[in-house]
Parts: C-alpha cells; sequence; structure tokens
C-alpha cells in the first residue's frame, strides 16, 4: 500500500481541527481495508473523541478491521485522559497493523502506545511523512519539549518601513492602516488557529484595539497586554468588553470581573510562564515595534509574519527588524507577506 497517500489525508483530516483542539494536537485518521478507504476521522474538538475513534465508528463492517490498517498522524495514546486510551481500541477491535506519522513525545504517551501496540501483537511502523506530521504539531511538541507557548510574531510596514504614523499625525486624522482588507481578513484567521495575542501598552493606546475574529468564523485569542505601568483606561475596549483579558505589569494584582492584572518584574518570560501554566499553547504578538523587538532579541520566538503594504509615511514608528532570511514570500494583491521560522 501506498503509506504516504493514506498519511497525506490523515494530514489533511488533522488540519480540520484546527482552531478548536488545543491544548491537544491535530490528528487524523484513515482505516483502509485491500488498499481502500472504509473509515476515517478527525479530532473535532478539545475534550471529544479522538481521531482514531471517530475513523473507526465510521467503518460501517466492523468485521473488517481484523484485516485492515489504521493510519494516523500521531502515535495513538496509552492513557486515560478526557477520552479513553486509543491504543486500546485499536486491540480491542484486534486491527493487525498501525501505520504512525509520528512519536507523540508528551509524557504520558512518549513511545507508550507503540509498546502496548506491539505487546498485543501489532504490526506497527513509524516516521512515514514525519517532516510534515512534525510541523503540523510544531506547536504542540514546543509547549511541551520547551514549556512554553508557540512564540508567532506579526506586524505590518509600509514599503518605507514603519509600522504606525506619528502621534501629530494621527490625531490630525491621517489614515493609518497600512495593509488591504485580504491581508486584514488573514490576520483574523491567524488569531483563530492562536491560543492567545499580545500587544504593548502603546498599540492597545494608539490603535484601540479589539483583538478578535470577528471578520472570520473561529474563536478569539485570550488578550494579553504587557506594559511597567497597569493599564487602567476604562475607555479601551479590550478593557470595557466582556472578554477574558490579562494585563500585566510592575505594579499591582488584582481581577476584575473578567480583567485581570499580574505583576510582573518586566521580564517577557514570566509572562510565557504564565501562560504556560495555564496551558496556552500558541501565543500571536501583534505589537508594537519595541514588544516585537524584545522577543526578536531574546530570541523567543518561532515564527514571524510581516506583511508589507503598499504605502509610504515619510515618518513615524519604525518596524521591528528581524535578522534572518524569509523562509517564503508570498503576495496578496498589492501587500507582500514574508514569513520567517527561526532556525
Amino acid at each position: 500500500m501506498n503509506h504516504e497517500l493514506y498519511m497525506n489525508r490523515c494530514l489533511e483530516l488533522a488540519q480540520k481541527g484546527q482552531g478548536n483542539v488545543a491544548p491537544n494536537p491535530m490528528v487524523g485518521a484513515v482505516v483502509v481495508y485491500q488498499d481502500k478507504i472504509i473509515g476515517e476521522g478527525y479530532h473535532k474538538e478539545f475534550g471529544r473523541e479522538h481521531a482514531e475513534v471517530n475513523a473507526i465508528n465510521a467503518v460501517h463492517d466492523k468485521s473488517l478491521l481484523t484485516a485492515s490498517t489504521i493510519y494516523v498522524n500521531l502515535e495513538p495514546c496509552a492513557h486515560f485522559g478526557k477520552t479513553p486510551p486509543c491504543s486500546d481500541l485499536i486491540i480491542q477491535y484486534k486491527i493487525p497493523h498501525v501505520v504512525i506519522g509520528a512519536i507523540d513525545d508528551h509524557e504520558k504517551v512518549a513511545g507508550k502506545g507503540v509498546q502496548k501496540l506491539e505487546k498485543a501483537g501489532v504490526k506497527v511502523e513509524v516516521n512515514i511523512l514525519k517532516k510534515e506530521c512534525l510541523s503540523l504539531n510544531r506547536r504542540f511538541y514546543k509547549f511541551h519539549n520547551s514549556k512554553r507557548p508557540f512564540v508567532i510574531l506579526k506586524w505590518a510596514e509600509t514599503k518605507d518601513g514603519f509600522v504606525s504614523r506619528g502621534l501629530t499625525s494621527i490625531k490630525n486624522g491621517e489614515d493609518n492602516w497600512i495593509t488591504n482588507s485580504v491581508s486584514k481578513k488573514a490576520v483574523h484567521e491567524q488569531r483563530a488557529v492562536e491560543q492567545a495575542i499580545i500587544i504593548g501598552k502603546t498599540t492597545a493606546l494608539i490603535d484601540n484595539p479589539e483583538l478578535t475574529t470577528r471578520l472570520v468564523e473561529g474563536k478569539s485569542p485570550l488578550r494579553v497586554i504587557v506594559c511597567h505601568k497597569p493599564l487602567l483606561n476604562e475607555n479601551l475596549k479590550i478593557l470595557k468588553d466582556d472578554s477574558p483579558t490579562l494585563i500585566f505589569n510592575t505594579e499591582i494584582d488584582q481581577t476584575v470581573g473578567l480583567k485581570e492584572w499580574i505583576k510582573f518584574s518586566g521580564n517577557l518570560i514570566e509572562v510565557l510562564n504564565e501562560l504556560y501554566k495555564r496551558n496556552i499553547q500558541s501565543v500571536i504578538v501583534e505589537g508594537g515595534t519595541q514588544l516585537i523587538n524584545q522577543f526578536l532579541d531574546q530570541k523567543i520566538w518561532d515564527e514571524a509574519y510581516n506583511f508589507i503594504g503598499d504605502k509610504e509615511f515619510l515618518n513615524g514608528i519604525k518596524a521591528p527588524k528581524i535578522k534572518a532570511l524569509p523562509f517564503s514570500e508570498k503576495k496578496i494583491e498589492n501587500d507582500l507577506l514574508r514569513i520567517f521560522k527561526k532556525l
């Protein structure tokens, strides 16, 4: 059988769970009998059935399972969590062959699923399209291996290298928007994928953003503001709405409704450590320049998305400086998106 063909299908299915399964990984599974898919499924939502369960449930004639192969892009779990172990289900239905894309290095799994299957006499093959499988769940792996969220930096800049006009120009009513509507929608799509969004105090005060996914379907991320003096301006949208917001500052600890002020020393690692404790697997940092440069300088980032709009401001706030070559570039109408990956 063509292992890569069926593993690619697992990856396609797994992608459908993006934005809904974190902090769990994205997983897809297909059941193949005589070189034909007879059942497939994916992990749809955190706390619900895993991919293997949905794929097996999709098989109408369960008697075929004893002569089938199940493909899954991540090692089947071997422990009880919110659902029973998938490896037990595979053994229960006497599926003789399991093909796995990548090992799950979460401490509760980490090869235990493979061991349990092999002990039961199941033939197990691993590392099929391993690179692609690891890439799909790179947030999950970073979270568990580095004990911090996967960090994505994002900013838009003009052709002449500014992220914003100066305060005087803004107060005079000059347009401060840089990219086109298609790029703006792409940013909202990205927000729907990540679990938290981080900005600095200047961005909060100048842009007064909502930091939601209002242009697309999907969950809005947890809002996080990093500042020295505590942000208390009740006219800001992020402080007067009813969505959870964390304000890291160097002076006060207090909670008012869904707004939480957290005292910290000013070290960004403390912010990431707190988010890790709250099971936040990924964050997108949307500015401003000073905050993004801090992440760059301290080398605590994993990917960066740099939108370059078809405008010139001539002066204003300079864009962050990233010392890396783009991993890829693509045009979004008259905008350019450059994507960086930390090596």
